[in-house]
């Protein structure tokens, strides 16, 4: 009876390997070696900052989408970005180094607040209160969404602004995508000239309520002799590589032409870092690897790190603020203008 019971578990056991051999061999998913490939080649710190939850995601993605570039890897740097289009099949194209850049002048513009914000420390949750906590609906709110999001430590608050350290960014991108006021932006790092300002506000709305801020009265617009300048969904934008290739010849007469001073003169930022040592990856590897399992243990914890203080606080304002808007700073008639800059609201006049 026991030798029966042996041999009837035995056979069926068999029965149930063979199964499953077979089931495996009918039903396996034949993996592309490309994307094993590529993710042999990519440095393995998962840090997000291609845009993918991890190196293995975009090793799929740049492999199996004709659309995904083959130089998204930020820590890898030109290296890694040549061998993965060696392995992909795709071009690599020299790309522009760009840096992450602040067009927010809250602070020097005095702007004031509504109220004082008390409740969840995130630019998220304070935008979604009456607009905001500032007078401006575009200010930085800098509660640190972008810091926290920032892969790389190069971002910091002080006087309740955002701040970007340039040696450290290694231009990911992740800080603008939480951004709820789409006022970070990546820019050339040889830029010349930059507008601090993201209103979509004109004229008094905005000299209203701040002393620097952009009134979106198209003068650079038109004094730019390059076409590098544009007035797109309400504000000004620049084509910083029309400018460049441009080069100096033309004086800066955008920034000659600005009655408020806020379209200005920049000096390059400091290169980008060269993160793509096998020391620096594997700090890099620890420290994602640490925020992800804070953030998934407890969600709250990880979302108070490094926050600032719950109520916004203006800093102390300037015993001798900048003078207001003049009269004659405003190109007459006010009517005229706004029908002219609706008109030229995706491009040039």
């Amino acid at each position: 009876m026991l030798v029966t019971s042996v041999l009837a578990l035995f056979g069926v056991g068999a029965a149930a390997a063979v199964i499953l051999a077979l089931a495996s061999q009918l039903l396996k998913v034949e993996e592309n070696p490309k994307i094993e490939g590529v993710t042999e080649v990519l440095p393995g710190a998962n840090c997000g900052g291609c845009g993918f939850a991890g190196c293995e995601a975009y090793a799929a993605a740049v492999v199996t989408n004709p659309d995904i570039p083959a130089n998204l890897c930020v820590v890898g740097g030109a290296e890694t970005s040549d061998k993965v289009g060696q392995i992909s099949g795709k071009a690599v194209a020299a790309g522009e180094p760009v840096v992450s850049f602040r067009r927010c002048s809250r602070v020097e513009g005095h702007v004031k607040a509504k109220f004082d914000y008390v409740g969840t420390s995130t630019c998220a949750s304070a935008a979604l209160l009456e607009g905001g906590p500032f007078m401006c609906a575009w200010a930085c709110l800098g509660l640190g969404d972008c810091m926290r999001a920032c892969p790389f430590d190069a971002m910091y608050i002080a006087n309740g602004m955002v701040e970007i350290i340039a040696s450290k960014c290694v231009s990911c991108g992740q800080c603008a995508k939480v951004c709820p006021r789409s006022i970070l932006q990546l820019i050339p790092r040889r830029a010349r000239v930059m507008n601090p300002c993201a209103t979509r506000e004109k004229l008094k709305s905005v000299s209203d309520v701040c002393d620097v801020g952009c009134i979106n009265c198209l003068k650079c617009l038109k004094a730019c002799p390059a076409d590098a300048i544009s007035y797109e969904k309400r504000r000004i934008e620049i084509d910083h590589i029309a400018c460049l290739e441009f080069g100096p010849a033309c004086g800066q007469v955008c920034v000659n032409s600005c009655p408020r001073g806020i379209m200005r003169s920049r000096v390059p930022a400091d290169p980008a870092p060269d993160i793509s040592d096998a020391e620096s990856v594997a700090k890099l590897t620890v420290t994602v690897a640490a925020k992800k399992a804070a953030a998934s243990e407890n969600p709250a914890e990880a979302a108070r790190e490094h926050e600032t203080p719950h109520t916004v606080i203006i800093p102390a304002m300037d015993p001798e603020p900048k003078p207001r808007l003049r009269e004659s700073d405003i190109p007459p008639p006010a009517e005229a203008l706004s029908d002219e800059a609706d008109s030229v609201e995706e491009g040039k006049p």
